[in-house]
């Protein structure tokens, strides 16, 4: 663990293992901390705090500026460990790295943007100055699926605003978390501004950065179930927080798109880490028109997706996390299929050969599924693309609203007033039109309903770690 610019075991003495999802191969160990670690971690970031807060935001912004470069010269390193400890193909790891960059570089920049404002009163006498300052120390609780980059998405704008922190990885991922901090350290953050837990349980965790008064905001990304317990602690200490919980997006398909293109990007986009990201489509609604055209080049595209060892040439789909995560997937398609869907490709998992010893389940079509059926409502982070066929379109919006959580939809359409109509009728807070990749480190990224609360990247995001603050001078 690194806390207060030293690397150290936990109190305890404890480790635990760390094994590659692809192989079952154990390839490192992390200290297994507990809630004294936690403490000895808050306390580092509260000492800290006085001194960083107040550093000007040139300083900040070079601090980050110079770990983007690093991360850049490491890039290839990290990319391996990530395939390695996450299981994702090299190339995907390769893109993420990247884009974990680029969450540094736009917060190096952001950094020198925040300002304040001068307001008028309808006194003359008085003048009215408003300031933002950072809130303080920040618990980090980050996730496995993007094991790199989900830490640069918060750690950045925390670090540009004058936060310190505290940052608990995924318990499948600590060795990425680890090469970050390498980075910061390297590059000269003072002691005690970022620290790192690392725990097999982070239930301990979890409650010391809601419940120690120091700690004055929660950042969290994961499962909704996990989120609204953090939330509703931290709500109960007062205590600020922004979640990115999960998702179960709709991918609706005009009558007048063409179904080619449409499934080229479901395709595309379905598979991307296995189906493990929280944007990844989990209802393809496809107008009965354009059906055939869609499915056809769907069976096509997932026949040719290839599952294996993220190290291997042709690689489009990695190990899920682990077996419960493969139980959860298979047990999804068994019931669609015992309903009357039709696994078109795929539909099992993959044990046999060089699958016997990870966590694998096969690209998968499912076609003829409907609202009775498990993964019509439940989030599957699989790789599972379930067709669903509508007449209506007027009615297709209201379907694809039909689900608690909100966070990103998908829309192919060739006409600029249906697009219009689409993304203004979306109850989910990211929309692409035309378009799979519709996030950047410059963009907010966050949903509506219980997929959150508060956004991530862009100035909204650096907004999530700043407080304001108000001056009345009498003059």
């Amino acid at each position: 663990m690194f806390i207060d610019g030293e690397w150290c075991e936990a109190t305890s003495g404890r480790r635990f293992e760390v094994t590659d999802p692809a192989t079952g191969a154990v390839i490192g160990d992390a200290p297994d901390g507990a809630a004294d670690d936690a403490v000895r971690a808050v306390e580092a970031a509260d000492r800290a705090f006085a001194s960083w807060s107040t550093t000007t935001a040139k300083e900040r912004a070079d601090l980050l500026y110079a770990a983007w470069q690093l991360m850049n010269d490491r890039s290839e390193s990290l990319a391996e460990l990530m395939t390695r400890e996450q299981g994702k193909p090299l190339r995907a790891s390769r893109n993420e790295v990247a884009y974990a960059g680029d969450f540094l570089r736009f917060y190096a920049e952001e950094a020198t943007r925040v300002t304040g404002e001068w307001l008028p009163s309808a006194r003359a006498d008085q003048r009215f100055l408003v300031l933002r300052q950072p809130v303080g120390v920040v618990g980090m609780v980050t996730p496995w699926n993007y094991p790199i980059s989900m830490l640069t998405r918060k750690m950045g704008p925390a670090l540009a605003a004058g936060c310190t922190l505290v940052l608990k990885p995924a318990e499948a991922t600590p060795l990425c978390a680890r090469a970050v901090f390498e980075i910061f350290e390297e590059v000269g953050l003072p002691a005690g501004v970022a620290n790192l837990v690392t725990a097999l349980d982070p239930v301990p965790i979890g409650e010391v950065l809601t419940t120690h008064p120091a700690v004055r905001k929660i950042t969290f990304t994961g499962s909704t179930a996990v989120g609204r317990r953090l939330a509703g602690v931290a709500a109960g200490n007062l205590k600020r927080i922004s979640v990115e919980l999960g998702g179960h997006a709709p991918f609706i398909v005009f009558p007048d798109a063409d179904p080619v293109r449409a499934a080229k990007g479901a395709a595309a986009l379905k598979f991307l880490n296995a189906g493990q990201a929280c944007i990844s489509p989990n209802r393809l609604y496809v107008a009965e028109s354009q059906a055939d055209a869609f499915i056809s080049t769907m069976t096509e595209r997932v026949g040719a997706v290839r599952a294996g060892n993220g190290f291997a040439d042709g690689v489009g789909v990695g190990p899920l996390v682990n077996e419960a995560a493969v139980a959860k997937v298979e047990a999804q398609v068994d019931d669609a299929v015992a309903k009357g869907a039709d696994a078109v490709v795929g539909g099992h998992r993959l044990s046999d050969g060089e699958f016997s010893a990870g966590h694998f389940f096969a690209p998968t079509l499912l076609t003829g599924v409907d609202d009775s059926m498990a993964i019509y409502r439940e989030e599957t982070f699989g790789p599972v693309a379930p067709v669903i066929t509508y007449g209506d379109v007027d009615q297709v919006l209201e379907l694809a609203n039909d689900t608690e959580y909100g966070l990103a939809a998908y829309v192919y359409t060739r006409d600029l007033s249906t697009a219009i109509r689409a993304f203004e009728g979306l109850r989910f807070g990211i929309i692409g039109v035309n378009d799979v990749n519709p996030t950047a480190a410059s963009a907010p990224f966050g949903g509506m309903k219980d997929s959150g609360i508060g956004r991530e990247g862009s100035h909204d995001g650096i907004a999530e770690y700043l407080e304001t603050k108000l001056g009345g001078f009498a003059v």
